[in-house]
């Protein structure tokens, strides 16, 4: 009786540490634009957050572009004549690696009117839409992992002419630390933007969530191609459970790897190809599973894949490498694109056909360097004081994205300590009023000011003259 007894409490007591120990869920931020309460959306009945006092813009009636867009009847926009710079602020994030997604939206009874801007987050541009994207699945949203270490998230838009920004909603969903690790060049100076996600095989898409996926994946969306072409391959797919599919870091969902494509007779050769942009480093992920019933062991099907024309990888056994049947493999290659398309090819050696489970290609986008946190607080402040109007668009960070400043503020980058500061402003002739904050002695790197034409009263701040740089006023 004894020995049970301590037995049973050596099993309570490991049960409580585990527990204790376990990892606690990600954090998750979901934000219905331009809604007033918080609201759940079927089938998951996710939980989805009022947009109050992140921004400005205007609330209005929203029109889902594609069947995949969350639904939610509301989005936010935001007129030219409120800036050409718009922004989400989020704050009281915790410090970690996460997954961005913005799905953009139509404003009711306006659907022929399809705007075009672009998307920055923590001052890097990650998406640029393109003429059509209403109508592709894969465009009506970008995505983008990235490392927030601040307390806080900017997610800006940034107006191009053609048309108001339109957002449906937006999503902050932590992910493992490790995930999608590709090599040297990954870590937090590095932005992973999603350019495609494809699962094979299927006519199904699915979220993470839908495929009862672990959270600390982040809640992916994949897009489903069912062939590569008529007559090219033939689909398979399997209720059978798979091995080494939900592991750290990535947590692929197990349901991912339960369909694929085989090549033919007729098309030994597996091929997709998809448009990108040029000259830029794009991070591949390739998944397997050998869940064709005609291949009973390794060495049955081995093949070649081929990026582009040059082999990446020689000899995938999938049974051999994986280690059995129905089980998880996935391998991973960083290319440089000088051109405007990829094409992924696998070439049969043994076995005459190829097979695929699933695609994932990213742009590695080197991030930007921020503006320097306390001449921010300086704009901010002189914004205030003199009552900038909203066409100056001083939303976000001041010099980043590089193609897109604060108007008026002169940047530049210092190398030495990888910030930029502002070296100049130039506000005349606007119709200012108002008087100089104090705070404008914490552009230490100043060189000129120019606010002539202006209704500023009040005096120069004495504190001015500790800026030893400043040479024009």
């Amino acid at each position: 009786m004894l020995r049970f007894t301590l037995l049973w409490l050596l099993v309570f007591l490991f049960a409580s540490i585990s527990s204790s120990s376990a990892r606690p869920a990600p954090y998750a931020m979901r934000i219905s634009c331009g809604a007033r309460q918080n609201i759940r959306t079927p089938p998951t009945y996710t939980r989805w957050y009022k947009d109050f006092a992140y921004t400005g813009g205007i609330p209005a009636n929203a029109t889902a572009p594609s069947h995949i867009t969350p639904p939610l009847k509301t989005l936010r926009y935001f007129p030219l004549s409120e800036g050409p710079e718009n922004c989400y602020i989020i704050n009281r994030v915790p410090k970690g690696h996460y997954s961005v997604r913005i799905f953009f939206g139509l404003v009711e009874h306006e659907i022929d009117n399809e705007p075009l801007f672009e998307v920055s987050v923590e001052g890097t541009i990650i998406h640029s839409l393109k003429s059509g994207w209403s109508k592709n699945d894969e465009q009506v949203f970008a995505e983008a992992l990235v490392f927030l270490l601040d307390g806080s998230v900017s997610i800006c838009f940034h107006s191009t002419g053609r048309g108001d920004p339109t957002i449906i909603s937006i999503e902050i969903l932590q992910i493992d630390e490790k995930a999608y690790y590709f090599g040297p060049e990954w870590g937090r100076g590095v932005i992973l933007k999603t350019t495609s996600r494809l699962t094979c095989g299927t006519s199904k898409p699915k979220f993470d969530e839908d495929y009862s996926g672990d959270h600390w994946g982040g809640d992916r969306f994949w897009h489903p191609i069912r062939t590569f072409g008529k007559n090219v391959d033939a689909p398979r797919s399997t209720e059978s459970g798979i091995k080494k599919a939900s592991t750290v870091p990535n947590f692929y969902p197990e349901a991912l790897y339960q369909s694929a494509v085989v090549s033919t007779d007729s098309k030994p050769d597996l091929a997709y190809t998809m448009d990108v942009d040029p000259n830029k480093n794009y991070s591949i992920w390739l998944h397997f599973a050998e869940i064709d019933a005609t291949i009973t062991s390794a060495g049955k099907r081995v093949f070649d894949v081929l990026i582009n024309g040059g082999t990446v990888f020689e000899n995938v056994d999938v049974v051999g490498m994986s280690g059995d049947r129905y089980t998880a493999l996935v391998l991973n290659t960083t290319v440089a694109l000088s051109g405007r398309t990829l094409t992924i090819t696998l070439h049969p050696k043994k076995g005459n056909h190829a097979i695929l489970t699933a695609i994932e290609v990213f742009q590695v986008i080197v991030a930007e360097s921020k503006t320097s946190p306390e001449e921010v607080r300086a704009l901010q402040a002189l914004k205030k004081s003199l009552g900038l109007p909203n066409r100056f668009g001083w939303n976000g960070d001041p010099c980043v994205p590089k193609e897109h400043p604060w108007s008026g503020a002169d940047c530049h980058f210092d190398k030495s300590g990888g910030k930029w500061f502002i070296d100049g402003l130039g506000l005349g002739n606007q119709g200012l009023r108002g008087s100089l904050p104090n705070e404008i002695s914490k552009l230490h790197h100043l060189q000129s000011i120019n606010l002539s034409g202006n209704s500023i009263h009040g005096v120069i701040p004495s504190s001015l003259g500790t800026v030893t740089s400043l040479e024009t006023l």
